[in-house]
């Protein structure tokens, strides 16, 4: 008896079993992150003359079978299309998208002749009807599973469905918990129990998830080590375009990007998305850079904006969207001691068009030629882009795949490019290759400006 009342602890960020409530994580030192769980969702049993030994050579290699989603952009992320009996994690905030593409999804495998299902957790079945119809779906052949625990809905797709949906892990009810819906022990026992179903019944199943205010998913990440494929939705929830991005991928590339356009008929693929992040309105304007990045195996032509403003607050305010906080204020460090051009005293706003959010550090030239031209309030040559890496020596360093990125500032409209010297020049771009940030400043600038 003593055994089944005993109180279990389980550390939401590493997973970390402690018999006792603690402030802090005694493995991975996370505040608050210790909650209660079932004593029964931490107990296993030994698995005894289960273990079988196979050599690596006598391991088949065929090639994974896939089958395509219908969604261009969708099969671009996974590799190719989705694998039997894999679990897909999707997460993004509220409103980006998330129910739409898994619901587009599912009609779209089910318009292929597989079986697909799609189980209702935060929405009632006349609610999915309702976003069917808007969508166009209305006579998709889709199955709706609701009103029942995770485990029931498991139980009624196996050997009926080809591809299973969640909307969302963390509405789903696991059996066995007394622990709340959508807690920490609640979401890491419902991914186990997808995963081990995926697994032994060969039925691919997807997973939508919330994300924090940090832009995690919520829950544990033991969530996701668990499943095979991690894809995370960015973009402005008013804005027009989505960015489906592979964070973990067991079966491709991760760091692949999907572009998408919200549309009235739901998300629909951007196949060449080569000026759906640059405002051709804003081209000659203040503030404006634009530059190439790369996406996985894409390269994408994006447009950097700054607006600096006299502030009236003792610390100047620095707001950064789609670019990371510390990146700008290295960029103005490295600006005002390099490049004598020094924004203090003025509050500034930094941002990258279309909601798209820049993690690669050969955008730095493109994000401080737009700080520089804010402050100075001189507008940028409309055809002309920024490519580099800046140290805090403020050297411009070379960046990987220079040419793709050139070739696809040439497709944009680009006919010039400022970038480090080691840059090679494509056929119909100029490269005009610098050293220093004040030798880059110099050769837009002027030297007497």
């Amino acid at each position: 008896m003593a055994t089944k009342n005993r109180r279990t602890f389980s550390c939401s960020e590493c997973s970390h079993i402690t018999p006792a409530y603690a402030g802090r994580c005694s493995r991975c030192n996370a505040w608050n992150t210790i909650h209660e769980v079932a004593a029964a969702a931490v107990q296993r049993q030994p698995a005894v003359g289960r273990v079988q030994l196979t050599s690596l050579v006598d391991v088949p290699s065929d090639d994974v079978d896939r089958w395509p989603s219908g969604i261009g952009e969708l099969d671009r992320v996974l590799g190719g299309g989705v694998v039997p009996g894999s679990v897909i994690l999707v997460g993004g905030e509220p409103g980006v998208g998330k129910s739409t593409l898994t619901l587009q999804l599912a009609a779209a495998v089910g318009a292929q002749g597989a079986r697909a299902g799609y189980v209702c957790g935060e929405e009632s079945p006349r609610q999915v009807r309702m976003r069917a119809s808007r969508l166009g779906l209305a006579e998709a052949p889709v199955l709706l599973l609701s009103g029942g625990s995770l485990d029931e809905s498991l139980a009624a797709a196996e050997g009926q469905l080809d591809l299973l949906i969640v909307d969302s892990v963390q509405a789903v009810d696991v059996e066995g918990l007394d622990t709340r819906t959508g807690g920490p022990a609640q979401v890491a026992e419902a991914g186990a129990r997808v995963v081990q179903f995926a697994k032994s019944t060969g039925v691919s199943v997807v997973l939508t998830g919330h994300v924090t205010k940090s832009g995690e998913i919520a829950g544990p990440r033991l969530l996701e080590h668990l499943v095979d494929v991690v894809l995370y939705f960015e973009g402005d929830r008013d804005g027009m375009f989505r960015i489906l991005r592979a964070v973990k991928n067991r079966f491709g590339a991760a760091d692949e990007v999907g572009v998408f356009e919200m549309t009235a008929q739901g998300l629909r693929s951007v196949e060449n998305p080569g000026m759906a992040f640059i405002e051709a309105d804003s081209r000659g304007a203040s503030g404006c850079a634009a530059t190439a990045v790369l996406e996985g195996s894409r390269a994408l032509a994006v447009e950097v904006q700054a607006l600096t403003v006299q502030s009236f607050l003792a610390s100047p305010r620095r707001v950064a969207s789609g670019i990371e906080s510390a990146r700008l204020h290295l960029l103005l460090a490295v600006l005002a001691r390099r490049g004598g051009v020094n924004a203090a005293g003025l509050d500034v706003v930094a941002t990258v068009a279309g909601g798209l959010r820049v993690r690669d550090p050969a955008a730095d030239l493109a994000v401080l030629f737009a700080l520089a031209s804010a402050v100075r309030d001189k507008p940028l040559p409309a055809d002309t882009a920024f490519l580099g890496e800046i140290a805090l020596s403020g050297t411009i360093r070379s960046v990987p795949a220079s040419t793709r990125r050139l070739a696809e500032l040439g497709r944009a409209g680009f006919r010039r490019c400022v970038g480090p010297q080691a840059m090679e020049a494509p056929a119909g771009i100029e490269v005009v290759g610098v050293r220093t940030v004040r030798d880059a400043l110099a050769s837009v600038f002027g030297t007497g400006s």
